[in-house]
């Protein structure tokens, strides 16, 4: 009973962390149909500012502040100067950004080193928490998984409920119909993509907190992505929850009683979903 109530926190907080890494990619590749496959280099690059933020100014919440500020700067410098050119081109955006990520992994390795990077969360972060059964856990583990929470309920408020959420779902549908409405298209998906790379350097900090940055993890987390999405739903934020719950928890429990195996599980949750509804647990059909 022990190890399969720790599995299974261990197995939503990684969905927390899979999912802030994921909220991000199902903005932009979900929703805005726009094939980012640097998406897991924004997460390790993230980390890798917040690290050199918060060793200097000495604060863990600077650190995650400039995780997030810097890769929403550079995924705004990238919807301007290269995706707007390649609208519609899955192919070319799939190559280009393949590049990308394979130029920002030498550079990254280059400056940083293959060394792993912990990050020195604040003091009331540390130590664990008091628990039935387990006796204790983490308590940063279970702060992320709240944290996880907030962003879900903030991002799926901003993209129902507010006027900037409507134009990017409405965007999406139809372009043409909302420019003739007098609404500045690029600016729209400028916008969306800048908080989808800010929310991918956020969880680099957050996540490293929790783990570590290190070279190779952007790749891991890229395709932790993929999977989410496409088992949640293309576009649908609640879908990337469910998605990333499933990952998660199919992840811990094929590592704690399946070791050989464990990796498996999560792309027979993939092929299963896909069998019965190709478009996604949530996701609308095309």
């Amino acid at each position: 009973m022990r190890l399969l109530i720790l599995t299974f926190l261990n197995g939503l907080t990684l969905a927390a962390l899979y999912f802030m890494v994921a909220s991000g990619f199902t903005l932009v590749f979900g929703l805005m149909r726009q094939i980012n496959l640097a998406h897991g280099s924004l997460y390790l690059l993230g980390g890798y500012v917040g690290y050199e933020v918060s060793q200097m100014a000495g604060s863990w919440f600077l650190g995650v502040g400039a995780g997030f500020v810097a890769m929403a700067v550079i995924g705004l410098l990238l919807q301007t100067l290269l995706f707007r050119f390649m609208e519609g081109q899955e192919l070319r955006q799939t190559l280009v950004t393949i590049g990308l990520s394979i130029i920002a992994a030498d550079l990254m390795l280059a400056k940083w080193g293959g060394l792993s990077y912990q990050f020195d969360p604040p003091e009331w972060l540390f130590g664990s928490t008091p628990m039935p059964i387990i006796n204790a856990y983490p308590t940063y583990r279970l702060f992320l998984l709240g944290v996880a929470i907030v962003i879900g309920v903030l991002l799926w408020f901003f993209l129902t409920r507010t006027r900037v959420g409507m134009m990017i779902r409405a965007g999406v549908d139809d372009r043409a119909i909302l420019s003739a409405s007098g609404v500045n298209v690029q600016l729209v998906f400028a916008i969306t993509f800048a908080i989808g790379a800010g929310l991918a350097g956020f969880a680099g900090v957050v996540g490293g907190t929790a783990l570590s940055i290190a070279p190779g993890e952007d790749s891991r987390y890229l395709l932790a992505s993929l999977v989410v999405v496409i088992v949640g739903g293309m576009g649908s934020v609640p879908g990337a929850a469910i998605g990333a719950v499933l990952v998660g928890l199919a992840e811990q429990f094929g590592l704690a009683y399946t070791p050989t195996y464990g990796i498996m599980f999560t792309f027979v949750i993939m092929v299963a979903v896909l069998a019965v509804r190709p478009q996604g647990i949530l996701g609308r059909r095309a």
